[in-house]
């Protein structure tokens, strides 16, 4: 038997193509930054009451916005290469492909919301409008923290054994091109 490219790299008891694996250690520098976003809204609403807390959601805005330039090509990789690949083994109304594609909503409508009701602070806020506020990111965190895990145990290792050797190779090219 000869081994393929994709069998080559090795990823604990699961050995994954180049183009699987690119999408997991994406997952590494995402983490990072999402850490870093929890931490923040998280201290949001826990100091004093003299805080100025519409220019800690500033603060914590423009980081969010930062994470979405890195975290939207990853989804755009998912859900416009990976799961569509995946959907014509497994289907995509039920299953793996669906509960993806709820959880990438979910997250990115939190991130949706505290982006759309911080775009246009005025005067004073409140601590505990802020804390309503950056409970959102801390929402999308939580969401995205166990959605990670499901692809790197589940999602990931199933493409391994699903996908053809010609379809990784067509999956590296697309998702490259993104």
């Amino acid at each position: 038997m000869e081994l393929s490219p994709c069998m080559m790299a090795h990823d604990g008891d699961v050995q994954l193509c180049p183009a699987l694996q690119q999408l997991k250690d994406e997952h590494g520098p995402l983490n990072e930054q999402k850490q870093q976003l929890v931490d923040m809204a998280q201290q949001i609403g826990q100091n004093d009451e003299t805080a100025d807390w519409k220019e800690a959601l500033l603060t914590l805005r423009e980081n969010v916005q930062s994470f979405l330039e890195q975290l939207d090509p990853h989804s755009q990789r998912e859900e416009g290469v990976l799961f569509p690949m995946m959907a014509q083994y497994i289907g995509r109304t039920s299953g793996p492909i669906a509960v993806m594609e709820y959880e990438h909503d979910q997250a990115k409508r939190n991130i949706a919301t505290f982006l759309e009701q911080t775009a246009h602070l005025s005067g004073t806020v409140n601590r505990e409008a802020a804390k309503q506020l950056a409970f959102y990111v801390i929402n999308a965190y939580h969401i995205l923290t166990e959605h990670f895990m499901k692809e790197e145990h589940v999602l990931f290792p199933m493409a391994e054994k699903l996908l053809s050797n010609d379809e990784k190779e067509e999956l590296a090219q697309k998702i490259q091109a993104i």
